[in-house]
């Protein structure tokens, strides 16, 4: 079905800065790449790097080069990301890092993080036989396919151990291996309460030898045998691995890890455990405790690290059988820890520990009617993308709790998704302009780190892992949810879920064509509103939209407006195609003005 305008109008405001951003990154990029990159694509850094860390946050540096492509920016991106993963895989392979392509140890967290450069690649290049083979290969070493790599439990449905990779599962962790986090994890919680030399209530210097020696200890007695939330991860790698092939055992793997652990919390009283010994029982390993395990309720993070990982898995497991019943695990988990929330001072605050004392280290979710969003606030807002359903909207408008969430923070959050909440706010009809607002700002930003990088006289050897990608000039926040009408990926290890994709068929490539802008102004269980533009004054563009970002969703009907009047048209397709015309004056022939009058 092909549709064609050629209504003109003055470019709107937004198109202006989406393009903008669109025309301008693929430059900035590749100047990052030649400063901080050799000609092999390695990156300029030291000769030598111990520990587990790292190697994610070099592929972290890269990750939004192929989104961008796909989004309509230069596709060259494309091309350069894949040449650093190779360069990037081999780095680090040399560091120790890297077995087999893939990290051979880390957990989930880290490996999310890294995965989603992998993750991304499908969207530019479906059809690439050796990243679909990388991405076979990795998913089989989680579901019991690779002797090499016993990640997975198979009888008992359990991943059997926090850290995993392409070596197998690590049963116990050296001093090395936590060498880099020493300094960092200093500032956190203690993983436990009982650590030698460490009065209850007090932080573990993990700076002391004698005292990072008993955390090590009780890391390896407790936390190192079993299974936890953060493995729901997981999916992801199996999720990318079924839309390379369509195999039915990767989806089967994803729905039955998910409700493994749905099964989990149900035995907890509805709520998530994080920790499950290798008998698969809660608390094997913790004297009976369901809390206290690796990245769990108790440390580093708390909340986070478990509502991250379900919604992750759910919407996975939502996009491979179109069944919203498949987000019950993180709606749950959301209800948990509101229910158990209190006023403190005048705000809403809810809990994001669990300990032997109980609830603890509450947070509010909104100080004030014109609060900042709290990042707690993007999950719910996730599942309500996911579903539309009127039960995932009035849960976000629980945890919204009458603010307004309006407030644009300059800067840039990892994954480049501070502003979920503001987004939802613009689509509930607050704030106009946003779309205008979150480009400007996502400009700012890009100019910023170009400033930084344009002034970084720093030398190389005293870099940290992450200088790379804090300096990286692609920010696609803002084009994500405008063009596409949906958050942007879940930072540490999710997938894009978005009811839009574009296609420019004159060029063969993923995204929408040079000069035209997309906006996505409402999205609603009946379908969306989108405004497409093209700003080139004289010459047409076509472009192809799919319904989501895998073409899983079909598109109904459309009504559109040209030249004032309104059409609705059954479609029944998850492809529509439509020409920009452009209707500029037709000139009299030049003849005409170089006629001589006698």
């Amino acid at each position: 079905m092909e549709i064609r305008f050629s209504e003109r109008r003055v470019p709107p405001e937004w198109a202006l800065w989406e393009r903008r951003l669109l025309d301008t990154m693929g430059t900035l990029a590749r100047e990052f790449t030649r400063r901080y990159t050799r000609p092999d694509g390695t990156l300029v850094w030291r000769e030598q790097w111990l520990g587990m860390d790292g190697s994610d946050d070099a592929y972290e540096s890269f990750f939004n080069f192929p989104l961008f492509a796909a989004l309509g920016g230069d596709m060259e991106l494309d091309t350069l990301a894949r040449a650093e993963w190779e360069a990037i895989t081999s780095q680090f392979t040399a560091y120790g890092q890297v077995y087999r392509e893939y990290d051979a140890y880390y957990d989930w967290m880290h490996h999310g993080e890294s995965s989603l450069l992998l993750y991304y690649f499908g969207l530019t290049q479906p059809h690439n036989l050796r990243f679909r083979s990388r991405s076979v290969r990795f998913a089989q070493m989680y579901n019991g396919e690779d002797p090499d790599a016993p990640n997975y439990d198979s009888e008992r449905r359990l991943i059997r151990s926090p850290i995993t990779g392409s070596k197998g599962p690590r049963f116990e962790n050296s001093a090395e291996d936590w060498s880099t986090h020493r300094e960092v994890l200093a500032n956190y919680p203690p993983p436990f309460s009982d650590i030698p030399g460490v009065p209850h209530g007090e932080r573990a210097d993990w700076n002391d030898d004698a005292i990072f020696t008993e955390i090590l200890r009780l890391l390896n007695l407790r936390q190192m045998r079993g299974d936890v939330p953060l493995n729901l991860t997981a999916t992801s790698l199996m999720t990318n691995a079924f839309l390379y092939t369509g195999e039915a055992k990767y989806r089967d793997w994803v729905t039955g890890y998910l409700q493994v652990w749905l099964d989990r919390a149900d035995a907890n009283g509805g709520i998530l455990p994080d920790n499950v010994g290798l008998n698969g029982t809660i608390g094997e390993n913790m004297g009976g405790k369901w809390y206290g395990g690796y990245y769990g309720w108790c440390w580093p993070h708390g909340f986070m690290s478990l509502i991250e990982p379900a919604v992750i898995a759910a919407s996975n497991a939502l996009l491979l059988t179109g069944d919203t019943s498949q987000l019950e695990l993180p709606r749950q988990l959301l209800d948990t820890v509101f229910e158990q929330g209190k006023w403190i001072d005048g705000a809403y605050c809810i809990p994001h520990r669990h300990a032997e004392e109980g609830w603890y280290d509450y947070r509010p979710l909104f100080s004030g009617i014109h609060a900042d969003v709290p990042a707690a606030a993007d999950y719910p807002v996730h599942l309500w993308n996911l579903s539309q359903s009127e039960a995932d909207l009035e849960r976000v408008e629980r945890w919204r709790g009458g603010a307004v969430w309006n407030v644009l923070k300059a800067g840039r959050g990892k994954g480049d998704n501070i502003h979920t909440g503001n987004w939802y706010a613009y689509l509930r009809g607050d704030n106009s302009n946003y779309p205008v607002e979150i480009l400007r700002v996502n400009y700012e930003e890009v100019c910023r780190r170009c400033e930084r990088m344009n002034s970084d006289d720093t030398d190389p050897e005293t870099w940290d892992i992450h200088h790379w990608q804090d300096l990286n000039p692609v920010v696609c926040e803002g084009l994500v949810q405008l063009m596409l009408g949906a958050p942007q990926t879940i930072y540490h290890g999710g997938l894009l879920h978005c009811r839009l994709r574009y296609f420019d068929p004159v060029r063969r490539q993923t995204g929408v064509p040079p000069d035209v802008a997309v906006l996505v102004s409402a999205v609603d269980e009946e379908g969306l509103v989108v405004e497409f533009v093209n700003l080139h004054p004289l010459d047409e563009r076509v472009v192809v939209i799919q319904a989501g970002a895998f073409g899983e969703h079909c598109f109904d009907t459309v009504t559109y407006t040209e030249a004032g009047e309104t059409r609705s048209i059954p479609i029944n397709d998850k492809h529509l195609k439509l020409r920009l015309k452009t209707r500029s004056p037709h000139p009299r022939p030049l003849s005409q003005f170089w006629a001589r009058s006698d």
